[in-house]
């Protein structure tokens, strides 16, 4: 199934890294939601993916029907679901994911500041920007360098650019 660029995206990133049986489970959980999930009786071209077992990804081309504000609390509310199911944080915006070579890893905004001190973290890291609105975004602008990113305004102080 073909996706358009312009195919909303919502980015929900866990606290932890998912075993791979949580992954399957969960993956099985998404596809079923996004294959029952509506708005206003219409069905929804959606599709759910998880990446680097860490964040889970939904995505609604809307070039058919478009995601209402009940649809969007479905979402949410499943994803709420999975939280409890699993044992996860996926909404704590300040739980804050970076590489390290080729391992993604998460920390609490005090620990990044830490990191940032320490130069364990710098101004070329890589964070993800969660704040993704659309595909092309989150092919282009999810994965960027730390200075490139809206995180550098929450550690401006620490940071010279």
């Amino acid at each position: 199934m073909e996706f358009s660029s312009h195919s909303r995206v919502w980015v929900y990133q866990s606290d932890r890294k998912l075993t791979d049986a949580e992954a399957l489970q969960i993956q099985v959980q998404l596809d079923n939601f996004t294959i029952g999930w509506t708005a206003h009786n219409n069905q929804l071209k959606a599709k759910a993916e998880i990446r680097y077992s860490r964040f889970l990804i939904l995505i609604v081309d809307e070039s058919q029907a478009g995601a209402s504000g009940c649809s969007i609390d479905k979402s949410v509310n499943f994803m709420k679901q999975l939280e409890q199911q699993f044992g996860l944080s996926l909404f704590d915006r300040f739980n804050l994911a970076y590489r390290d070579g080729e391992e993604v890893l998460s920390v609490p905004r005090q620990q990044f500041e830490e990191l940032l001190k320490q130069g364990k973290i710098n101004t070329e890291t890589i964070v993800f920007n969660n704040l993704a609105q659309n595909v092309t975004e989150l092919q282009t602008k999810w994965e960027v360098p730390f200075k490139d990113s809206w995180h550098i305004q929450l550690f401006r102080d620490l940071v010279v650019v």
